[in-house]
């Protein structure tokens, strides 16, 4: 597995669960390295079933939500799935407003989510 500066990569099963090292994704270069890095998770490292697990994650900005779009793009594009867990009311209230709730594949907690790559 390539390098993780910016994530934390636990395997669980076939999937690639993701945890932030940050609690505030804000920075420019920070979010050009969460891009590579996840970049490198889907070309490099093969994965098709990715789980993002949000629970440390306080605050995101609106340059932060073009990477996960990207990514969403990517998995998708491989055949893979994508799921996010544990996100703040804050942050749900940002993909709300941008539709992006509608986009992707949330759920509640890592259980949920696990189960429902299973399903």
């Amino acid at each position: 597995m390539s390098d993780q500066k910016r994530l934390k990569v636990t395997e669980v099963e076939d999937v690639a669960v993701v945890e932030f090292k940050d609690r505030k994704i804000l920075d420019d270069v920070q979010i050009q390295e969460i891009g590579q890095e996840f970049n490198d998770l889907v070309e490099v490292d093969k994965r098709r079933s990715i789980l993002l697990n949000f629970s440390h994650v306080e605050f995101l900005s609106s340059s932060a939500l073009g990477k996960l779009i990207s990514l969403d793009k990517q998995v998708k594009q491989q055949d893979g799935h994508l799921k996010m867990s544990n996100i703040r009311p804050e942050i749900m209230e940002v993909f709300a407003i941008t539709r992006l709730n509608k986009l992707f594949d949330i759920k509640d907690d890592v259980p949920d989510a696990l189960a429902a790559f299973r399903g």
